[in-house]
This record gives C-alpha cells, structure tokens and sequence, in this order.
C-alpha cells in the first residue's frame, strides 16, 4: 500500500500577489506531473495589511477582506476548482470574513456551482475592545485609547479548519490566522493528527511557512538572484508534497522558472522567525534547529526533522490604533557630490518647515527621517561610497497633526527654486499626509475566545482539545560550532561567498537568517558574527540589542534585533520600515577563512 501524500500548492503570499499561481496549479492535472494539487492555499495578511483593510472597513461595512480573491482568482477559476474537486483555503477575510464569505457564496451561486463555504470566526475582538484590558508584549506599555483603536484580532490556528473541512467545507475563509494555519489544518483534516502529535504538527506548520510566501521558496528574494533572474517573468509558485509523518517534499510545477534548491528552501524557513526552537503558533511550538533540508532531484527539496512542543495557553492578539501623521517624498539628484546636495536640501526643508511650524503654533515634529539612497546610508558606517554622482533623497516626518506635515511638503516644494543644481524628479504630484497606523501586540487566554465556523445555513463552535502548556524550560540549546581551524595564513572574503541570508520583520524586530552554503563554513561565520558585531553592522538602525540562535540542521545562524525598524510597517518612516534587505547589508561582512579554503571557494 503506498504512502500517502497531499499536495498543497502555496497561491499567494500577500495582498497584491500576481493571480498567476492559480492557473499554474489547476493546469497541472494535464501536465508532465500527472496530477494535480489536493489544496489551494492563499496567505493574504500581514499587519501592514490589516491596518489597511481596517480603514477600508471603517468607510464600508462590506468592505475590509481581500476582494481580488473572489473577483479575480475564484471567478476566473471557480469551475476548473470544482471540476477538480481542489479544496480552497485562505485567509482573504482579514477584518471582514462574514462578507468575504458571502461574496464567495454568492459568486458560486452564479456560477450554478455546488461547493460549500465555511467562515471561521472568532478572531475579531474590536467590538470588545471597552472591556479588554491588556499589556504591550515587547514594551509593558497600557493598551492605547479605546476610541484609537482601528482593529483587534487575535492570530488562530489550524484545527478550527480542520473541523471545517471534516464538516464538508469545500472553500474555507478565516479572518486574522497565523500564516501557516491555512495549510496545517488540510494535514491535520488528511492525517488526522492529534492535538498532542507535536512533532507531525510542527512538520506541517513548517510546510506551511514555506509555502507561505509563495515564490520566495522558488527563488524569488534569493542571494543567488543571479540563477533566475532571466526566469522570474514564470516563475514557478511552491507545492509541498506532505507525507502523514510531517516530512514533505517542496517542489514547483513542471515547465516554470525560478528554482527548488537547499538554499531558496533553507532561506525561506529562517526568514520572519525569531527564537527558532520556539516558533509560536496556536497549536504547537516548533524546533526547526534540527531540520534536514536535502535536494534529491532537480527542483526537489526534501524537509524532514522539525520537532515540536506542547502550544500555549494563550493567542498573540495584534490591535492597530492612529498615532499622528506621517509624511515625506523622493527626489532624485545627480551630478558631482549628488550625495552632499540632497542632505543639504533636507537640512533646509526641515529648517523652513520648523519656522513654519512655531509660526503656527503647531510643535515639532514627533520624529524626522533622511536617507540618501545611492551614497549606501543602508549601510551606516560601513558605508563605501564618499561624493555620489546620483542619488534619491528621501526624507520624512512624523506629527501629531496632518497640518504639521502638510507643512513640511507645502514647504519642501517651495524650496525647490533653491534648491542646489541637479534636482530632478518623475512625480504625478504632491505627496499627502497619510495617518500613523501603530500595532499594539498582547496576549490572551484561549478560553477567552469564542471561535465558530459559519456555512451560512448552520453555524458549529470550535472546542480545543485540551493538551499540556509550553514550558520554556524544555528547550535543549544545541552545542556552539566548534572553534574553527586557524592553520596556515587566513584570508578575508565577504560572506556572500560561505552564505545564503534572508530576513525580514516582525512588528519593530527584524530577523537575519545566515545560512552557510557549506558545513565546514559554519565555524567561521560563528566565530566572526558575535551579537556585537552584527549589532555594530546595524548600529545607525539598532536601537535594542541583538540575539543569535544556531540552527545546526540546516547548518544557519540567526540574528534577532530588537527595536530596529523605526516602529516598523506604516508607523515607520524607513525607506525599509520591514528590514527586507538587512540581510544584504550583512552578507557585505568580512569573513576570516584559511587561504586554501579561499582558494577553493566556486
């Protein structure tokens, strides 16, 4: 008898996505594959896209979900999805999945298709936000002003869709849900896994961050950018071929561009973690410290080894709430000491816009941001480049009033005759203040949450199963890498040339995932890249303190920075307010390796 396996095509990795996956997956049935996929899995949210949706909701009841899912990928595919008998799992309903739900129905209704919807609810707390009482996670801070508040959703797990499923659910809509949710619940409906199957739960949690984000696993934001970038045009979306024991197989359909290999799988696992033998989700705690990550064919990675935890008590809630205003623009400077012409236009905007400000009695700005891109201020002061020819000047503000920064682009822009020679720009106007939308991350009991599943006619409540609580002190910290061999006359090369990175954020933290292209490199990199030495690479952004974690499976080193992106999403002002190109800046670091291995080095 063989083994079986689902197939799980990951169709969208956020808000904007191109609709080009969904096709991909569905042609496969008639394809070099043979067959098709079992599920179609869409990530949505993120909580830049939730403040979003929020506002979007605020001025229209029906509004607040991912309406491109239903307008664009299920009316252009809905029939070949029921021809297929394809299960349809997403998070589209972000602050609004009643009226996503009701969407989705009333499109199959005029399709004359026969397929069930199920709406998971419960996640949405808004409308108890007069009795929440609550505590900042990172910071201790009180929970903001009740009347600020634009959303409040707690982050659900994967069981709840799992019932659904069980239930008849052909397509299941949640609203705020961790990433990976939407595709643990199709293993745990498959594989019937158990609430205390921790390890299997952490394999498919795993399968489902890297599905997660789509062509990030294929190639896309890859070091070696340089493989695929004549193919990104087709690059082809992920499909985790899961097995009952939690291990799975990432591949990509036949015939697309991109790549499966041990490093586009490998960087995707680090990528957004932060303590990677603590990985929080609703339902499990994942270690993936010890994951094997093998290719063993072309365009075929083989993950097995996470290891899991009993869950939590209690969801991660995330609120947005407005702090003030936010403003800024670009302007593009080029000729001899471009650099030194666009901060010294900067300097003067601000100075007239503060005199401008104390004339209107409005106060200072709350906080104020200059970057001049093209002469590396990415890079602080490890920076090479002293009287760029070219660059792009972006310079912003926050204030607790919108006059306070329409004050400053009414006053940049009147600069502008003034300015030093070679100010250029393609613009369609002036920019506009736009409102602050800050997240507020706290924690609740389970047992707090009433979470129910909606299939329009009939409605079903979720009842957790009840298993042992995390305990923090269960975790084995793996052995360091041992010293590495210093024999014969060392050399330094940057660390591109041991390592693939990726990173990315989590509210105002930021991740760095190093992961060594070799076993023998690990030595070295750990020898070179201490907590100080990282945090020094990223002391002109760095405001907490730096963490490292080994991951001795997939050979890799990860870098938490705490307090790094300015607030993060749109409460900074950062030309990268989610720190998706840190791992750029660190990959630049010199690293001490014996010549031979220099030498050896393709």
């Amino acid at each position: 008898m063989s083994e079986k396996i689902i197939r799980i095509g990951g169709a969208s990795g956020y808000w904007g996505d191109s609709a080009m996956a969904t096709p991909q997956f569905l042609a496969m049935e008639s394809g070099a594959e043979g067959s098709g996929v079992d599920y179609l899995v869409y990530d949505y949210l993120a909580e830049i896209t939730m403040s979003i949706m929020a506002r979007a909701r605020a001025k229209d009841a029906n509004a607040g979900y991912a309406r491109d899912f239903v307008t664009v990928v299920l009316k252009q595919n809905l029939a070949e999805i029921a021809r297929q008998g394809v299960k349809v799992i997403s998070n589209a309903g972000g602050v609004n999945p009643h009226a996503c739900g009701a969407a989705a129905r009333a499109l199959i209704a005029e399709q004359g298709l026969d397929l069930k919807v199920a709406v998971i609810l419960g996640d949405d707390l808004l409308a108890q936000k007069e009795q929440l009482t609550a505590t900042e996670m990172f910071s201790g801070e009180s929970l903001p002003d009740r009347d600020r508040l634009a959303s409040v959703n707690a982050y659900l797990g994967a069981f709840p869709i799992a019932q659904a499923l069980a239930e008849g659910a052909d397509i299941v809509i949640t609203g705020r849900s961790v990433d990976s949710a939407v595709t643990l619940g199709a293993c745990i409906h498959e594989f019937g896994w158990a609430a205390d199957e921790w390890d299997k739960l952490s394999g498919g949690t795993l399968a489902g961050h890297l599905l997660e984000c789509g062509p990030q696993a294929t190639g896309g934001n890859f070091t070696d950018w340089h493989l695929v970038v004549d193919s990104i045009d087709t690059i082809g979306y992920p499909i985790g071929e899961v097995r009952e024991n939690g291990g799975f197989d990432l591949v990509k359909p036949a015939g697309t561009g991109g790549t499966v290999s041990v490093g586009t799988v490998s960087e995707q696992m680090i990528y957004e973690i932060g303590d990677p033998q603590a990985y929080i989700v609703p339902d499990v705690v994942c270690d993936f410290s010890a994951v094997n990550i093998t290719q063993t064919a072309p365009d075929r990675v083989n993950v097995t080894g996470a290891r899991g935890y009993p869950a939590t008590d209690s969801y991660k809630v995330s609120a947005t709430y407005g702090d003030g205003w936010r403003g800024g623009t670009l302007m593009t400077f080029y000729g001899i000491d471009a650099d030194k012409k666009a901060q010294g236009f900067a300097n003067g905007a601000f100075k007239r816009a503060r005199a401008a400000l104390r004339a209107s009695n409005l106060g200072d700005f709350t906080e104020t941001s200059v970057e001049v891109l093209g002469s590396e201020s990415q890079f602080g002061e490890h920076r090479r480049i002293d009287g760029a020819r070219e660059v792009v000047l972006k310079f912003a503000a926050k204030h607790p009033e919108q006059a306070g920064i329409a004050t400053l682009l009414k006053e940049a822009t009147g600069l502008g005759l003034a300015t030093p020679p070679g100010l250029s720009g393609f613009s369609g106007g002036r920019a506009r203040p736009s409102p602050v939308v800050a997240l507020f991350s706290f924690l609740i009991p389970k047992d707090e949450l009433s979470v129910r599943i909606d299939f329009g006619e009939r409605e079903l409540a979720y009842q957790p199963a009840s298993t042992e609580t995390f305990a923090q002190d269960n975790i084995t910290r793996p052995e360091q890498p041992p010293s590495p061999a210093a024999d014969g006359e060392m050399v330094e090369v940057p660390l591109i040339d041991l390592a693939w990175g990726r990173s990315g954020d989590k509210g105002n933290k930021a991740n760095v995932g190093i992961i060594a292209r070799r076993a023998e490199y690990l030595p070295y990199i750990w020898a070179a890249l201490g907590t100080d030495v990282v945090a020094g690479r990223f002391s002109h952004f760095l405001e907490g303190e730096a963490e490292r974690f080994l991951l001795p499976g997939p050979k890799a080193i990860n870098f938490l920075l705490h307090e790094v992106l300015g607030g993060g999403g749109v409460a900074s002002l950062r030309n990268d307010p989610q720190g998706k190109g840190y791992a750029q800046i660190l990959l630049d670091h010199p690293i001490a390796i014996p010549k031979s291995m220099a030498e050896s080095l393709t």
